[in-house]
């Protein structure tokens, strides 16, 4: 039997709609949004995503711009979301970003990191990382999906029993 992992992979990614949420060009955006959560939910791999009382991140506003929105959860690994993103029911909704949001212009959108397993990350934190990538690139402290870092090598002594 395997240990539990010791970090899990915060994932973080802002979107600006083209259109106010109750507008009908996102009518079908905003009918998956109950299904993709419930597909991550119960995706192997997925530990936590970040909601407000409608069940999902579209309320929770971020900077001065009511059309930015977020999506924010956590995994066990890089590989569980990657699967999750790519190789699921996802990936439909995923194919069809350009109806709904507008373009980034090449600034990063999606952050990574890695978060001690059982830590539950704030949006502050997420918009600080996204930040961080943005002024500095990919690095161990924030990170994609094309230029990932590995968890931090965890002291093997942490293991051990404490001396008595």
């Amino acid at each position: 039997m395997s240990a539990a992992p010791k970090h899990h992979l915060a994932q973080y990614n802002v979107a600006k709609l083209v259109a106010p949420l109750d507008d009908p060009r996102l009518d079908d955006f905003c009918a998956a949004l109950d299904r993709l959560n419930g597909l991550g939910d119960r995706t192997p791999g997925f530990v936590w995503r970040h909601q407000n009382a409608d069940g999902n991140s579209t309320g929770t506003r971020v900077g001065d711009d009511p059309m930015v929105v977020i999506n924010f959860t956590v995994w066990e690994s890089i590989e569980a979301l990657f699967e999750y993103t790519y190789h699921s029911d996802h990936v439909e909704v995923f194919r069809r970003r350009r109806d709904w949001f507008q373009d980034h212009g090449g600034e990063h959108y999606l952050v990574f990191w890695w978060i001690p397993a059982g830590h539950i990350p704030s949006v502050e934190e997420a918009e600080a990382r996204l930040a961080y990538l943005r002024e500095h690139g990919p690095t161990p402290h924030a990170f994609t999906f094309k230029q990932r870092f590995d968890p931090p090598v965890t002291d093997a002594r942490e293991d051990a029993p404490a001396a008595v």
